[in-house]
């Protein structure tokens, strides 16, 4: 591994300081939390803020009053650029940059595309020191991406000094914050192999991760993330692993697969369970340090959109579960789709609150699925906070496949996006397109949400990426509100043979995560998956594309939802330019920022970061990145007393992290 050390005196300063977040920020998300002071430093010591993932700072600096001064602070670029394996001869790309940083003190701590670990000072974005895993040694990640991204690192303090982890491919690092060396007294040299004493052996250039580790008392959990294009018999299983964070040991281990003799274990039928892997948990984990409860948001078996070698409803794949922290021991689980065969994923990490409940206060758990709906449970017992309701779902005409007989259905709060698809859903803003559309969809399969992937091509909506994404939450707790960014991006689930497995999606479709669309040259369309540099891509669907809703967590009722960012590519082909047309929305996994001073930050999956009004969903702000804003921002403030917001932006060479705050005229 290698380190690179640049103003080593500022670390060990920064090294040297008070370790540990305050308790605020430890805690579970219970309650509510202390407003503070201007000056008073401020840190963002968890890639969602806190250990409850709420995305929430007590900082209060910036106001709907002064929020239009904002002006950029810094700029920090990540310098990654498109490199050859030397010995495949594989181009290796540094795909999006979705790191949200930690704030300590005055230092960032953050990763890379490439899997790098980076110290930067906060106030300036000077680059104090950075840690390569050495990511890209092994050639391509097995994903269904174009290169390598990673969302970010936890960190830990013990023994009066402070730790970086960083969970890469099949590794775990432990990394000293002050210099930015690996810890060698940490597993072997530095770390811990992710890949040992599976359920069976893996091929470890197929376990990846992008996710942060969870990081809580003396234990570091990690999760795995598998391509869902691995598709093969014993292709890598989803275990959650405990390490202790001083030597490496590995703790316990949890496996989402049901162990024999257990009810759960026959949800799945013949010998699916001796071949089927993934069920992995590749998003945030989140804990209640208080009752020492870990929640665990379990994604897809594989594979993702066939499931006739794998019949049974399948627990406790696409579930909520609730493990006891010291000893990965089952508490509770809800499972959210049953037998899923639409990638469903409970990208969003479960968030952490107390709800003002008619018997006084009480603990939950919120999570935004991809379904579109905002699933809300007890933090202790697991049941929901409103009614839920099994209803008849539609059959797979697929030969070998079975759906489940149902799926439960929230009957409260209403969805944030739509559910489902028919021609009234198609994008209208001419007759010319509106008559496209029709040409296009009439021999798919249209129909309600949890309609199947066909032979012939299903509309599937919400599509792959929601619905929600990994990033699509934020609360405030003083107004007792939760703000879900929400996208309405069909997808296209059309199946072909493939022996041994049965069946897959149509790889010629080709990046399965693409929204299904129309492609604009000039006046025509051709099919969707085909792009050149000419072309537009036309969403099928009606806009808006994305949207931004804030639900009040006592009564579950949507207080207000917006259209969230514009397509301004869009607006300027040929074929609409001269339309007078409302803001488009974008579609993207990221959501907001929410801070005590009344003000969210959030750029939705958009080139703009908006600066938002949490009690009205007005814009306050706006700043054109130059790029997509592919992050979550966080905020800190700083020993000089002034709030930044920080935001990754961009891809591959143009990766960039990008730093506003207030004029210091402007701060009292």
């Amino acid at each position: 591994m290698r380190s690179r050390v640049l103003g080593l005196t500022l670390v060990l300063i920064v090294g040297c300081r008070p370790a540990g977040p305050s308790p605020d920020d430890e805690g579970s998300g219970t309650g509510l939390v202390p407003s503070v002071s201007p000056a008073e430093p401020l840190g963002w010591p968890y890639v969602a803020g806190d250990a409850g993932a709420r995305r929430w700072s007590r900082a209060s600096q910036i106001t709907p009053e002064n929020a239009g001064d904002l002006e950029r602070a810094w700029i920090w670029e990540t310098g990654e650029v498109l490199t050859t394996h030397e010995a495949s001869g594989e181009t290796l790309f540094p795909d999006k940059f979705e790191a949200s940083p930690l704030a300590i003190g005055d230092t960032l701590f953050l990763s890379t595309p490439f899997n790098r670990v980076v110290a930067l000072d906060g106030v300036d974005g000077t680059e104090l020191w950075s840690f390569d895993t050495g990511a890209t040694d092994a050639g391509l990640i097995a994903n269904d991406h174009a290169g390598f991204v990673h969302r970010g690192v936890a960190t830990w303090v013990g023994d009066g000094a402070r730790r970086i982890f960083i969970a890469s491919r099949w590794r775990l690092f432990a990394i000293d914050a002050a210099t930015g060396e690996p810890i060698e007294s940490f597993g072997s040299g530095g770390s811990v192999d992710l890949g040992a004493d599976l359920r069976w052996p893996v091929d470890r250039t197929l376990l990846g991760n992008t996710s942060p580790p969870t990081v809580s008392g003396d234990l570091v959990v990690v999760g795995s993330a598998i391509g869902d294009n691995v598709i093969a018999d014993r292709d890598p299983p989803g275990a959650v692993q405990a390490y202790d964070a001083r030597t490496g040991e590995r703790r316990w281990r949890w496996d989402p697969v049901p162990a024999p003799g257990t009810p759960e274990r026959d949800t799945w039928e013949g010998d699916a369970l001796e071949r089927t892997g993934h069920a992995n948990v590749w998003s945030e984990m989140t804990v209640d340090s208080v009752r020492g409860l870990l929640y665990v948001p379990v994604s897809a078996a594989s594979n993702d959109w066939y499931g006739g070698r794998r019949l049974g409803d399948n627990l406790f794949t696409q579930s909520i579960v609730c493990l006891e922290l010291a000893t990965g021991r089952l508490v509770w689980y809800r499972q959210l789709i049953r037998h899923d065969l639409w990638d469903y994923d409970p990208a969003s990490p479960p968030v952490l609150v107390t709800v003002d409940a008619p018997e006084g206060p009480r603990d939950a758990v919120f999570v935004a699925g991809k379904t579109g709906y905002l699933y809300a449970f007890d933090r202790v017992t697991g049941e929901p906070l409103w009614p839920t309701e099994d209803r008849q779902a539609p059959e797979s005409t697929v030969p070998g496949e079975r759906t489940a007989e149902s799926q439960p259905h929230p009957t409260w709060p209403e969805p944030f996006a739509r559910q489902g698809f028919s021609v009234d859903d198609l994008v209208d803003f001419t007759p010319e397109i509106r008559a496209l559309a029709e040409a296009f969809v009439d021999s798919l399969v249209m129909g309600e949400m949890f309609t199947p992937p066909s032979l012939q091509g299903t509309v599937v909506n919400p599509g792959w990426i929601g619905g929600a994404g990994w990033g699509s939450t934020a609360v405030d707790p003083e107004r007792g509100l939760i703000f879900v960014k929400g996208s309405n991006r069909p997808a296209l689930g059309r199946l072909v043979p493939d022996e041994p497995i049965g069946f897959r999606l149509d790889p010629s479709m080709g990046d399965p995560t693409d929204p299904l669309h129309l492609v604009l040259e000039g006046r025509s369309s051709r099919l969707p998956w085909r792009d050149d540099e000419r072309s537009v891509r036309l969403p099928i669907i009606k806009p808006p594309y994305g949207t931004l809703s804030a639900y009040d967590l006592a009564s579950g009722e949507r207080l207000w939802q917006v259209t969230l960012g514009d397509m301004l590519e869009l607006r300027a082909h040929s074929a609409l330019r001269d339309l007078d047309l409302p803001p488009l929305g974008v579609a993207g996994p990221t959501g907001a920022v929410a801070t005590a001073g009344g003000v969210l930050f959030i750029t939705g999956g958009g080139r703009t970061l908006y600066a938002i009004e949490a009690d009205s969903g007005r814009t306050l702000w706006s700043e054109d990145l130059g790029a997509i804003g592919y992050s979550n921002p966080m905020t800190f403030v700083d020993t000089n007393g002034m709030q930044t917001i920080v935001v990754a932006t961009g891809l591959g060479e143009g990766a960039r992290l990008q730093a506003f705050r207030l004029p210091s005229g402007d701060v009292q």
